[in-house]
């Protein structure tokens, strides 16, 4: 084929830098950019893999793009035919697509049969002159199998001499000698084949496992329910079988008895609800929570906004300095062993006016924060074993695995979660019944409802929780809520009452056990200021507005969607106060006056 070479041209420079695409892309400071080239016979699964693949990519939050032949021969190139030049003009064309896919940023996926070893060798470096990564995919498929996949009957019309130079009948296929990659489609799933060419992906650097993880593991789409995908959040707990090694080396290691809030937070990282972290907080990740809120991993930041640490004393510190590994011990009872141990400089005014928005002492946590040790104890955990508490309310202590475990089960197909410190009144229970409402418009069939309320320490007037969790008890039984569509749970977590900052914390770890919806309340976290309204207007520490609102703009969270506090009276428009909100008001009053 002869095509007129142009003389007077010369490629231009972008403006944009790779870096610059990756970071809008939302690839950290990395590039992603590259081309996977699917080869193999007509019929070898090539498509059905790419296809998969692009679905799992996007699902990710990566952007991916599927060149397929027939859909290639169908526009750009629907003016070549099968002649041995035709073919090698129709590779060419596809590899400088590709090329500009991958130089936008985008893994570009070809299906293409490319039966010339020179032809996939141009498209090798029509990238790698560019300093694109190129990785040829042989999908190896014996022909009788790619036969008998033939639903288009083009083997048999190649049989027949009704087509001319088709693959693998009368035109030969020359099988790459050295591919990145060998899939062996008959023998393997289209999912099983996805995992292997995401395994080279992850091990030249194009995926971080963090990225897969990250969103497998804390984006909580409904889908996830839906595939009946068993997804599991990392958990730090060791295997049982290492349990009695570490028993015997914690006799000869320095001991720390931590206090009841410590243990709470050390349920909460053993349990990976605040995934990524691996154990109480070293000094790198407290100041990155501190200053952004976030915290790196890899070259990908994931929201993180209140800081979970270990103080202990001055005596305790130069006991415990030069240490290797650390025995945590609760009431002489061994729960972890703290590895590779960092001690850093408590600054207990800088970490709460960052996380507090005030120093004021009549603060109820910060008050724990300034009477705590002048010292931060932290490292990685091994934990022993899994926090039980004893009250009567360990079978509500689920884990994020544990309710992913029971969502599906119930077949969830979105998971709407709604934290609360106080008992169910009128408007929470508008709020959640109003959500499952909304949801099922958009065209759920399922919505389920994560009904959780936080279990761990709480300042002296709130209502206990044995009280709350009993009159949330009444709440479904009475039918105030959907039993057979809510999850009740505890949520093990400390209150800050840090108001938007720690809001971000709840939603984070409602997306950990799954949740893709989240609904904030009205003054979600807040608290009264200490100065009353010599201080601020309405004499609160919060304006009740700012949770939702930063909410929507905080790192990380863009992926679960913010259902805002709807007003009792807005409310009542839509759901007349019927007799099962007389019902839920003689409930709060029974229960909570127990």
């Amino acid at each position: 084929m002869d095509y007129q070479k142009a003389t007077n041209i010369r490629p231009e420079e972008h403006h944009v830098s790779r870096e610059k695409r990756g970071k809008i892309l939302g690839h950290g400071k990395s590039f992603k950019g590259c081309t996977i080239w699917f080869t193999g016979l007509s019929g070898a699964g090539k498509t059905s893999i790419s296809f998969a693949l692009e679905e799992q990519l996007v699902s990710y939050g990566i952007p991916a793009y599927s060149l397929d032949g027939d859909n290639i021969r169908y526009g750009l190139n629907k003016n070549l035919g099968f002649s041995e030049e035709d073919r090698r003009e129709n590779i060419r064309r596809v590899a400088e697509v590709a090329r500009l896919f991958a130089d936008a940023g985008h893994i570009c996926l070809c299906s293409f049969v490319s039966p010339f070893t020179v032809d996939r060798q141009m498209a090798r470096g029509v990238h790698e002159r560019s300093g694109l990564p190129f990785f040829e995919v042989f999908v190896d498929t014996p022909l009788a199998v790619c036969e008998q996949r033939d639903v288009k009957g083009l083997y048999q019309k190649a049989r027949q001499g009704l087509i001319k130079s088709f693959t693998g009948i009368d035109q030969e296929y020359e099988k790459p000698e050295h591919p990145e990659l060998v899939l062996k489609a008959a023998q393997s799933s289209i999912e099983e084949s996805v995992e292997q060419v995401l395994g080279i992906l992850k091990e030249h650097g194009i995926l971080s496992n963090f990225m897969m993880e990250n969103n497998n593991h804390l984006n909580g789409h409904a889908s996830q329910f839906a595939d009946g995908n068993d997804l599991v959040v990392p958990e730090l707990f060791v295997p049982e079988h290492k349990v009695k090694d570490l028993l015997n080396e914690a006799e000869h290691l320095p001991r720390q008895e931590i206090g009841t809030l410590d243990l709470q937070w050390l349920q909460i990282l053993s349990e990976g609800w605040a995934y990524p972290l691996k154990g109480f907080m070293r000094e790198e990740e407290y100041l990155q929570v501190l200053h952004f809120n976030t915290i790196t991993k890899g070259e990908d930041r994931i929201n993180q906004s209140v800081a979970i640490v270990l103080p202990i004393t001055t005596p305790d510190k130069e006991r415990l300095e030069g240490a290797k590994a650390i025995g945590l011990y609760h009431k002489n009872d061994l729960y972890a062993i703290l590895r590779d141990p960092q001690i850093y400089y408590h600054r207990k005014e800088e970490r709460c006016a960052r996380q507090f928005g005030t120093t004021n002492k009549d603060h109820p946590h910060i008050k724990l924060i300034y009477e705590s040790g002048d010292w931060l104890l932290g490292g990685d955990l091994q934990v022993l074993k899994r926090v039980k508490w004893n009250d009567g309310l360990d079978e509500y202590r689920k884990t994020p695995n544990e309710l992913r475990s029971k969502l599906r089960e119930l077949g969830a197909d979105a998971v709407f979660a709604f934290q609360l410190r106080n008992p169910i009144h009128n408007g929470h229970a508008l709020l959640m019944t109003d959500t499952r409402r909304q949801l099922k418009q958009k065209g759920y069939k399922n919505p389920v409802l994560l009904l959780h309320p936080l279990g761990g320490w709480t300042k002296d007037d709130d209502v206990p929780l044995p009280v709350r969790i009993k009159q949330h008890q009444a709440v479904l039984e009475e039918g105030v809520l959907e039993k057979d569509s809510t999850v009740l749970a505890i949520f093990p977590s400390p209150m800050l009452y840090a108001g938007p900052t720690e809001v971000q914390w709840h939603a984070k770890a409602r997306m950990v056990a799954g949740a893709d919806y989240y609904i904030v309340g009205r003054d979600p976290a807040g608290v009264s200021h200490p100065l009353g309204t010599s201080a601020t207007p309405d004499g609160n520490l919060y304006d009740a507005t700012h949770g939702g609102r930063v909410l929507k703009m905080a790192p990380g969270m863009s992926r679960v969607h913010i259902l805002p506090f709807r007003n009792l009276q807005e409310m009542e428009k839509i759901h007349p106060r019927d007799s099962w909100l007389q019902k839920l008001g003689k409930l709060y009053m029974t229960t909570t006056a127990a």
